[in-house]
């Protein structure tokens, strides 16, 4: 595992939050660390605190909901990507429950346990499962990068900087991370249908900001 690997998601599941009233603090705290921490892993997530900085809360926090509450294909709760609107959903959802209280960590109840900065919490508290679960559900976190690409997101760059702490080469493009996606456990593929190339809608100034 990448040394760098759970400092890279504890930043990563800051950032990736909800950006409230605690933004400005949180967003400086994390970048103060990750200065400190002086890995070439971080450069990405540096990126992303330096699109940002000065974007009034209000905008960011507008642009996040528009980003990923207002898409599929940008969701941020990943067993959609594999599961989508399907039965087997709810079981995974469950077994993702079950396997954070086997290891000793209870996520909120007010939020679904698929949720990426929970996944990026639980690994950087338990770095060896909850790794695992990122490699499990590495065809959702591509199919993330890429739509926030090319929806010209500045969050793009967390998902980067998660991915890049993955073991072995990424998919080549979004019909090699479909598949992937495709030849996980579900075995119905309603909900998968978002996912397939689209021309992207023009970014908005904040969610363009960036590299």
């Amino acid at each position: 595992m990448n040394a760098a690997a759970p400092a890279v998601h504890q930043a990563a599941a800051l950032l990736l939050g909800y950006p409230g009233p605690d933004w400005p603090a949180r967003r400086t705290l994390v970048r103060g660390c990750l200065i400190e921490l002086g890995t070439p892993a971080a450069a990405p997530l540096l990126r992303f605190c330096a699109a940002v900085d000065g974007v009034p809360v209000l905008d960011l926090a507008s642009a996040y909901v528009r980003t990923f509450d207002r898409s599929r294909r940008r969701t941020l709760h990943l067993t959609y990507y594999t599961d989508g609107d399907t039965r087997r959903r709810g079981g995974t959802l469950a077994a993702l429950k079950t396997h954070y209280r086997a290891h000793g960590w209870a996520p909120p109840e007010d939020e679904l346990p698929d949720h990426l900065p929970l996944l990026l919490e639980f690994a950087a508290r338990c770095p060896a499962p909850g790794s695992r679960l990122l490699r499990d559900h590495r065809a959702a976190l591509e199919l993330l990068r890429m739509a926030l690409t090319d929806h010209g997101s500045p969050y793009a760059d967390i998902l980067c900087a998660v991915c890049d702490t993955l073991p072995g080469p990424a998919p080549a493009d979004r019909a090699a991370a479909l598949a992937l996606a495709r030849s996980g456990p579900p075995t119905e593929t309603v909900g998968l249908a978002p996912f397939a190339a689209t021309t992207p809608a023009a970014p908005s100034p904040v969610e363009g900001t960036g590299r």
